[in-house]
């Protein structure tokens, strides 16, 4: 079994995030993740989501599982962890945790699975070979 690195991104909630319990909303925490992946595939993998368009390609979501433990509020910070988990012909799944700042205390943790797709069909495409190794670092 392959193993893959961790990247961090930290980031804040923002007032809209609030939902009318005065906790983040549950549909927020997935946002996290994409803005974490965002600035993890560019930062980290050296292979932003731009360079993925520009070849005519993108990631559609195929499933999420999010175990919550604990809610964020409004004006609590926390750090995103992901990583590969493993790659299927073509696309992958990617696991996440997201803790709380400054106690590292665990939030929500659970997992992605994305498929590549060519944007001019919608239809899900074989993973490159280039993007499997930069990806599997």
């Amino acid at each position: 079994m392959s193993v893959y690195s961790k990247f961090e991104t930290e980031l804040a909630v923002r007032p809209d995030d609030i939902d009318l319990y005065q906790h983040v909303h549950s549909t927020r925490y997935l946002d996290y993740v994409l803005a974490a992946r965002f600035d993890q595939m560019e930062r980290c993998y050296g292979m932003a989501m731009q360079a993925f368009a520009q070849r005519g390609l993108g990631w559609f979501m195929a499933s999420a599982t999010i175990h919550y433990r604990r809610p964020l509020g409004w004006g609590d910070r926390m750090v995103v962890r992901t990583w590969i988990e493993s790659f299927t012909e073509s696309g992958c799944r990617v696991m996440f945790e997201i803790d709380k700042l400054p106690t590292a205390k665990r939030v929500c943790e659970g997992h992605c699975d994305y498929t590549l797709v060519t944007l001019a069909t919608g239809r899900a495409t074989p993973l490159p070979e280039d993007v499997r190794l930069r990806y599997s670092i």
